[in-house]
Parts: C-alpha cells; sequence; structure tokens
C-alpha cells in the first residue's frame, strides 16, 4: 500500500491529485507546520532524515521530491498514461517541465514569499522600516522582473498547447500545478495571463483534482 506523508499546504497535495488521477489506492498519514514557524513537524524525519514533504513509502521504498514521486508512480502503476511516449517531441517537453516546476519557476516564487515576510518577524522597532525598505528595494529591482519573466514565458508557453506537454494532460501539468497555484496566491497571477488561468481553471474542474482535496484537506495556497 502506497502510504502519502502529507503535510498541509504542500506539494503533497499534488502527489494525491497524481494518485487519484492513476486510481490507486492509498492512505495519508497527516502532518500539520508548525504554526509560528509554519515548518514540517520533526516527526517527518522518522520518515526521510530531511524531514521534508512530500515523501511517500510503497512497501519498503521511501521516495522524497515532488518530481521523483510523479516519475515513480508515472513509471511503476501508470501503464503507459500521463507520460508521452519516448523519442517524442513531447516527451522532451514533458521532461523540461517536470524539472523546471521546481528547478526554475519556485525561485521567484520563494523570493517573493520571503521579503513579504521579512517586515512581519519579530525585531526592534527602529529596525522595522530599515528591513521593510531593503526588502521592498529587492522586489522591485530584482524579485518582481524575475517573477514577471517567469510568468510571461508560462504563458507564452501555452499558448502553444493545452497542456505542458503538448495536447494530452500527463503528469508535467499535475507537477506544474503547485508554482502556478502559488503564483495565484502570492505572485500576482491573475486573468490578465489568460492561458495560464484558463489552465488552472481546467485544472481544478479535473474530478481527479477535486478527490485529491477533499482528501488532503484545507489547502491554503487556493484562498
Amino acid at each position: 500500500m502506497i502510504t502519502v506523508h502529507h503535510l498541509n499546504n504542500s506539494r503533497s497535495q499534488r502527489v494525491l491529485w497524481l494518485l487519484e488521477e492513476l486510481g490507486l489506492p492509498y492512505e495519508i498519514r497527516r502532518y500539520q507546520r508548525d504554526a509560528r514557524t509554519m515548518l514540517a513537524p520533526p516527526e517527518l524525519r522518522k520518515i526521510h532524515p530531511l524531514g521534508k514533504s512530500p515523501v511517500i513509502t510503497d512497501g519498503d521504498l521511501v521516495i522524497a521530491e515532488s518530481g521523483a514521486i510523479m516519475e515513480y508512480l508515472v513509471e511503476r502503476y501508470g501503464a503507459g498514461r500521463f507520460v508521452p511516449a519516448a523519442g517524442t517531441p513531447e516527451r522532451l517537453r514533458y521532461t523540461y517541465w517536470m524539472h523546471y516546476a521546481e528547478g526554475s519557476a519556485m525561485f521567484p516564487l520563494l523570493l517573493t514569499l520571503i521579503f513579504s515576510q521579512m517586515p512581519k518577524a519579530p525585531m526592534p522597532f527602529f529596525a522595522r522600516p530599515l528591513v521593510r525598505g531593503i526588502a521592498d528595494k529587492v522586489k522591485k529591482s530584482y524579485v518582481n522582473p524575475q517573477l514577471r519573466l517567469h510568468l510571461d514565458y508560462i504563458e507564452s508557453e501555452l499558448a502553444k498547447s493545452p497542456f505542458f506537454a503538448g495536447t494530452e494532460f500527463t503528469a508535467a501539468d499535475v507537477q506544474m500545478s503547485f508554482p502556478i497555484e502559488a503564483a495565484c496566491a502570492r505572485g500576482g497571477l491573475d486573468r490578465a495571463r489568460p492561458k495560464m488561468w484558463e489552465w488552472l481553471q481546467l485544472m481544478q474542474a479535473r474530478p481527479a483534482y477535486k478527490r485529491a482535496l477533499e482528501k488532503g484537506g484545507p489547502y491554503e495556497l487556493l484562498s
């Protein structure tokens, strides 16, 4: 039996989604972030040394990292579903987006979160204006331009095909869901980028996505 070690408001939500798309039986072991630090609880280190989510166990196997989990599930249980045929242009795009999601797309989104939270951290009152000024300057000069660059790039790529790997839904769409939902929550993504917006609505309307959301529980990236 596959067990998903599921951290609230995390990348493990898309693992549940892929499992629902595959129609596989699985169980969920739930973990809650620390309300103050928003970090994963130490109990996750009993499953994987880094103590992060997503992690799945399948028999004696322990598999971490979203992309590795996605590839394992599709290769082990997909029977050719949700992955383009080897040697095709679609397969190359599939591989690219599976890596781009965490390798490039999440970086400016993570910086957005960090520099938005910096002025809210505990500090002497006289330091707060200075920290806010530094954070605002970094966001304006570097973070926001990088974020716009990536959002414009993704928008242009979705103008070429309805899904990330081509004309068919694949695990690459599941993998890309987290950065796009993060962009919607805190990166300024809205209807001004219609291809991304339409893609997100299409993904969230999938029955497997809805089942995963019901089973995974509250998901604040959508708020």
